[in-house]
C-alpha cells in the first residue's frame, strides 16, 4: 500500500487559505475552470453532491406547499427598467444579447448580425419576468397564494472569480411567491429563512446565525433582506442564503393585482428566496482539513466506498464475493429514509491511491476487506472524520449493523465541531480599539489569532457601514435573530448612540 502523505493538500490552510482551498476541489475533483471566462466545469463528484443537496431542498420546499417551474433565461431589457432599485443593484454584472445569429466576413471570422429590436438580460435573477407572469395568472384572491421555485442556472458578469463561492454563470434555486396579504408575506419570508436554517445545520453539518440584512447589505428592491451567515476555518463569513420580502414593489411595477373579498383591486404581496452552489463552497471551507474534503454523510454522493484489497489475481475468487454480498447488505440499510449510497472501487489500481483518492474526495466511511479479512470474517473501517491511518477491524455483521449509527455519528461529529469553532470565534466587543484590533492585528502573518465573528452595538447608517467597509474591510453580516445574541440596548461601538441590541460585523467573502 501507497505510503500517507505528510498531507495530501499542498498548501496547507495555515499556509494559504485561498490556494489551499483550490487546491481541494481539484484534489477532490469537484470542478475545474473552463474556456469561458469566470465560469466552472462541474465534474461528476461536484454535481453528486450539488444534486444531493437540491434532492433534499426540493423536499423540503415540497413539503412547505411549493411547486416547481421553469421560466426564460433571456429576460427583457424593460422588464428590469420597471423596478429602478432592482436593475440599479444587477446593472454592472448583467450580460446582454443584442443580436440573433452569427455570420461569416470576408475575412472568415464570425460577426453578430441581426440587431434585436430589443436587448435581452441573461438572468441575474428573475424576480421581473416572473413578476410578469404573476401578473398573467393573478385575477382574484382566489388565485393566491402562488407558491413557486425554479431550479435554474443565473449569470452575473463577475471579475474575480473562485470556483463555487463566486463565479459568472452558478446554478441555484429562485423561489418566488405572491400573497394577499403582507402577514402571509412576511410569514412566508421566515418560513424559507428558517428551511435554510435548518438544511444548513441538519443536512450540512454547518451551524449558522440567522438575521436580518442591514438596509445597506438588502437585496435590490426587497424591504427586508433576511440571511443565514456560516463561519468558515479562516474566519471569514459566507452568506449561505437569503429570503426576501419585497413588499408591493415588485407587484407595482409587473401589475401583480387581483380582485380582493371586498371587490377591489389590490396588489400582491410578494417574496423571493434562494440558495446557490455557493453552499458548496461553504461546506468545503467548513468541514475540510488538509488531507482534502471532508463530506457530511447526508450529503455524500457515495456515504461508503468498499476498496477491495487483492494483492495477487487470485484474491479475486476470495474477495470480491465477499465484497459484493456486503454492498448489497449495506445499501438495503436506510439513512434518513433512503439508502445507504455504496459504491466498490475495483479498479486495477494500487490500494493505497485509491485509498487516498477517496480521502481527498471525502467520503464519509471507507471499508477495505483482503483475504486475510474474509478468512477472519472481518473487514477494516475508517471514517473520515478521524485519522487517515485510523482503522477499526470488526466483523462484518457489525459493520453492517453499525452503519446508520456510524453515519450518524460522523455527522454529528462534524456539527459539532462546527459549533465548536463558530462559538470560540464569537466575539462579543464594546470597545472600539479592540475591535479593530479583532480584524487589524500587529502581527499580519499570523491570521491564526485574529478575526471571526464581532457581536457588537450598533446603531450607525449607511454611510458609517461604508467607513468601517473601507477601514477594516469588514461588514454587518446580521442583525441576529436570536435575543440571546441580539442582546438589549447598549451604546453603539462607533457612533455613541443608543442601539437597540447587537449585530455582527465580520469579513466575509
Amino acid at each position: 500500500m501507497a505510503k500517507a502523505p505528510k498531507n495530501a493538500i499542498s498548501p496547507t490552510r495555515a499556509e494559504d487559505f485561498p490556494e489551499w482551498y483550490q487546491q481541494v476541489v481539484r484534489a477532490a475533483d469537484l470542478a475545474e475552470n473552463s474556456e469561458v471566462r469566470g465560469c466552472m466545469v462541474i465534474k461528476p463528484w461536484g454535481y453528486g453532491l450539488w444534486e444531493k443537496m437540491q434532492q433534499q431542498l426540493d423536499r423540503m420546499f415540497k413539503d412547505t406547499g411549493h411547486k416547481n417551474a421553469y421560466f426564460p433565461l433571456l429576460i427583457p431589457v424593460s422588464y428590469l427598467e420597471k423596478e429602478a432599485t432592482h436593475v440599479e443593484g444587477f446593472a454592472t454584472e448583467c450580460a446582454v444579447v443584442t443580436h440573433h445569429r452569427l455570420e461569416l466576413d470576408s475575412d472568415g471570422k464570425m460577426v453578430p448580425k441581426g440587431e434585436l429590436t430589443e436587448p435581452y438580460v441573461i438572468r441575474p435573477t428573475s424576480e421581473t419576468i416572473i413578476g410578469a407572469a404573476f401578473a398573467r395568472w393573478t385575477q382574484s384572491y382566489r388565485d393566491l397564494p402562488l407558491l413557486i421555485n425554479q431550479w435554474a442556472n443565473v449569470m452575473r458578469w463577475e471579475m474575480r472569480t473562485r470556483m463555487f463561492l463566486r463565479t459568472a454563470e452558478f446554478l441555484w434555486q429562485e423561489g418566488h411567491t405572491a400573497h394577499e396579504t403582507k402577514e402571509e408575506a412576511l410569514e412566508e419570508t421566515h418560513k424559507m429563512h428558517e428551511v435554510y436554517e435548518t438544511f444548513l445545520r441538519d443536512h450540512l453539518a454547518v451551524p449558522v446565525i440567522a438575521g436580518e440584512k442591514t438596509e445597506a447589505e438588502r437585496f435590490p428592491g426587497a424591504l427586508n433582506t433576511y440571511t443565514v451567515e456560516a463561519m468558515v476555518q479562516d474566519r471569514k463569513a459566507i452568506q449561505a442564503g437569503t429570503s426576501h420580502f419585497l413588499g408591493q414593489n415588485f407587484s407595482k411595477a409587473a401589475g401583480i393585482e387581483y380582485e380582493s373579498r371586498e371587490g377591489k383591486r389590490e396588489l400582491a404581496w410578494t417574496t423571493s428566496w434562494g440558495v446557490s452552489t455557493r453552499m458548496i463552497g461553504t461546506l468545503l471551507m467548513a468541514h475540510s482539513d488538509d488531507d482534502g474534503l471532508v463530506l457530511p454523510p447526508r450529503v455524500a454522493p457515495t456515504q461508503v466506498v468498499i476498496i477491495p484489497v487483492m494483492p495477487k489475481d487470485e484474491h479475486r475468487e476470495i474477495v470480491m464475493p465477499v465484497v459484493e454480498d456486503l454492498a448489497t447488505r449495506l445499501k438495503a440499510q436506510t439513512f434518513h429514509q433512503a439508502p445507504v449510497e455504496v459504491e466498490v472501487d475495483a479498479r486495477d489500481i494500487g490500494g493505497g491511491t485509491k485509498t487516498w483518492e477517496w480521502i481527498k474526495k471525502g467520503a464519509p466511511i471507507r471499508i477495505e476487506v483482503g483475504p486475510r479479512d474474509v478468512e477472519k470474517g472481518s473487514v477494516a473501517l475508517a471514517r473520515r472524520d478521524k485519522g487517515p491511518k485510523e482503522k477499526a477491524f470488526i466483523p462484518v455483521d457489525e459493520a453492517v449493523g453499525g452503519i446508520v449509527d456510524t453515519l450518524q455519528e460522523i455527522q454529528d461529529n462534524l456539527l459539532a465541531r462546527a459549533k465548536g469553532f463558530l462559538d470560540e470565534n464569537l466575539v462579543e466587543f464594546d470597545d472600539i480599539e479592540k475591535f479593530r484590533a479583532f480584524f487589524t492585528p500587529e502581527n499580519a502573518d499570523k491570521p491564526e489569532i485574529h478575526g471571526g465573528f464581532a457581536l457588537v452595538h450598533w446603531a450607525g447608517s449607511t454611510e458609517d457601514e461604508e467607513a468601517l467597509q473601507a477601514e477594516l474591510k469588514i461588514t454587518v453580516r446580521c442583525i441576529p435573530k436570536d435575543a440571546d445574541l441580539r442582546g438589549g440596548k447598549g451604546t453603539c461601538i462607533y457612533t455613541g448612540k443608543e442601539a437597540e441590541g447587537r449585530v455582527i460585523f465580520a469579513k466575509s467573502y
